[in-house]
């Protein structure tokens, strides 16, 4: 029997209105492209540097343990040589695009996501934490919004085929 190994993933989620200063769209960044693989805990990603013009390819299966808490997560990830990835291109279709800056606060690396596309406007601030406790002691940045990590609609699977036009009204639904 194959045995299959996860890395366990703690993260925080929030939501930005902007990217903050020093960045700017322009600031050195990566293009993502994320197909989720319908009824399926399956992504294919594809990441384009655009400096280099590198691309690699991953095929990652992600899941909470817990469906109650999303802040932690269990993530393997395979990565596909560029034939490998064609054979996939079929499942695409089912697609997020993105592009992801890096930003340090508090000695934390941020991943901060600007969505492309129908999504114009979204953007979403992921953290990485070690442990528990850092996660439970992490500072939150003042261009925060909100925190939106177990708010099941900012999953990246669940933004599939959504527009700003549905962020706008999740939002206003939470300020309610």
């Amino acid at each position: 029997m194959m045995k299959r190994t996860y890395k366990s993933e703690l993260r925080r989620v929030f939501l930005i209105e902007t990217l903050p200063e020093p960045l700017t769209r322009a600031s050195s960044h990566l293009q993502i492209f994320d197909n989720y693989i319908e009824n399926t805990r399956l992504r294919l990603r594809s990441v384009r540097v655009p400096e280099t013009k590198k691309w690699s390819w991953i095929l990652d299966h992600r899941f909470p343990p817990d469906e109650n808490d999303l802040s932690v997560w269990k993530v393997a990830e395979m990565f596909l040589n560029e034939n490998e990835y064609h054979v996939f291109e079929q499942f695409e279709g089912r697609e997020l695009r993105k592009n992801r800056y890096f930003y340090e606060f508090k000695s934390k690396q941020l991943e901060l996501d600007v969505f492309i596309g129908k999504l114009w406007g979204l953007h979403l601030a992921n953290v990485v934490f070690e442990n528990i406790e850092e996660m439970q002691n992490f500072e939150i940045p003042p261009f925060v919004i909100r925190e939106v990590t177990n708010n099941r609609f900012y999953l990246d699977e669940n933004l599939v085929g959504k527009g700003f036009a549905n962020v706008q009204k999740e939002f206003q639904n939470q300020e309610e």
